[in-house]
């Protein structure tokens, strides 16, 4: 196996794969990167059992200058390889694979010699059939990703939260999230898929590692479902993830239906405002922020407080206060998630009672994105 190409655009494919390829893994192969060669492409390959991600360079695009002189496949110790490669001195580099696996690397003056293993020895990927697959934009699959997984649960306790749940029915795909303290809630409209009907839970790291694959180049993402896997085809690359097993819990419940106090805010400027709040509530022990709305007066008011520093007081510009009276308290750090995710917009705070979960919504569109977060009981 010989092969010599552009550097730039073998480390482009390199760095998607290199988001799978962990060091702390019970399968030792797995450590590796394996390449397959044959007359029309090269194939980078990494995986850690639950991501696996394939990058196809085509041997018949000029821009990639690859040139094949002989085809085969090879793993490589995938730290090193990728420090080799990205710090060798010219544009291009070959590499030879010769006896017992032996691999030479060459660019310039600069030569390597590393010990590969035996690509029959690396765990296949599944096929997954493209029967009634989805297509879906993009950007539109990223942004869904920023504003679900930031909900997820980072704790082992409850395994199943850790990842998003994906419902796709009647022509929707509803992605929801949670760790018990709050959730986010993505709708899409997929006319195309009328008659497809998928219930999977994703997990979170998964989903955040395939929004990093997700480049401005890539316009459709194909997405494909099997028994415990599901199948992201983005251009020149496939992204495998295993799917979490069990029931999620029923989240539609949890969704409050009325409200009796609402006030609308331009996100960034809210965003501005708790972000300084959060200042002094970082350095007390609970971390909460205090609203006080006054729909009688009109004012909205936060608060920060630290026993130890001191506190700060801010007047919120605001629009459209109606309703109750009310006071109510929170982690600043799940609102700073929440703002981020709608962006330059205009959001509709809604709430029911001081320690009911209030919802968060975009003003102009309050039924494709929806998210939730428990107050904090607090003792004054």
């Amino acid at each position: 196996m010989k092969f010599t190409i552009t550097r730039a655009t073998f480390i482009k494919s390199l760095n998607d794969v290199s988001r799978a390829i962990s060091t702390k893994t019970t399968i030792p192969i797995l450590t590796n990167l394996k390449l397959d060669l044959t007359d029309t492409a090269l194939i980078l390959t990494g995986s850690d059992a639950d991501i696996s991600i394939e990058s196809k360079i085509d041997a018949t695009s000029e821009t990639n200058d690859l040139q094949v002189q002989s085809t085969g496949s090879i793993t490589l110790p995938a730290r090193f390889f990728s420090e080799i490669v990205k710090r060798m001195p010219e544009k291009t580099m070959t590499v030879d694979v010769q006896d017992n696996f032996q691999t030479v690397i060459t660019s310039g003056q600069s030569e390597f010699k590393i010990n590969g293993l035996d690509a029959n020895n690396y765990p296949r990927l599944p096929e997954i059939a493209a029967e009634n697959p989805l297509t879906v934009p993009a950007d539109v699959l990223r942004q869904l990703i920023a504003q679900t997984v930031i909900a997820v649960s980072t704790q082992e306790t409850r395994p199943i939260l850790t990842g998003v749940h994906i419902q796709i029915q009647n022509g929707q795909l509803i992605a929801v999230a949670t760790d018990s303290h709050r959730l986010a809630q993505r709708v899409l409209e997929l006319p195309a898929a009328a008659g497809a009907d998928y219930d999977v839970i994703i997990p979170g790291k998964s989903l955040i590692e395939l929004g990093r694959t997700l480049t401005d180049e890539i316009e459709t993402v194909e997405i494909r479902f099997a028994d415990n896997q599901v199948l992201f085809i983005a251009g020149n690359t496939l992204f495998y993830s295993r799917l979490l097993e069990g029931n999620y819990p029923d989240t539609s419940r949890l969704i409050p239906t009325s409200s009796t106090t609402t006030i609308e805010f331009d996100a960034p400027t809210l965003l501005s405002a708790i972000g300084r709040a959060s200042l002094l509530s970082h350095e007390s022990a609970n971390n909460v922020v205090r609203l006080n709305l006054n729909a009688d007066q009109q004012t909205a008011t936060i608060y920060g407080n630290s026993p130890d520093v001191g506190n700060v007081e801010e007047a919120l510009q605001f629009t459209n206060l109606t309703g109750d009276n009310l006071e109510i308290s929170f982690n600043p750090d799940y609102m700073k998630d929440a703002l981020q995710g709608v962006g330059q917009t205009t959001i509709e705070l809604a709430f029911t009672a001081p320690l009911r979960p209030f919802t968060l919504v975009p003003s102009e569109d309050k039924t494709h994105f929806i998210q939730l977060i428990t107050p904090v009981r607090t003792f004054s």
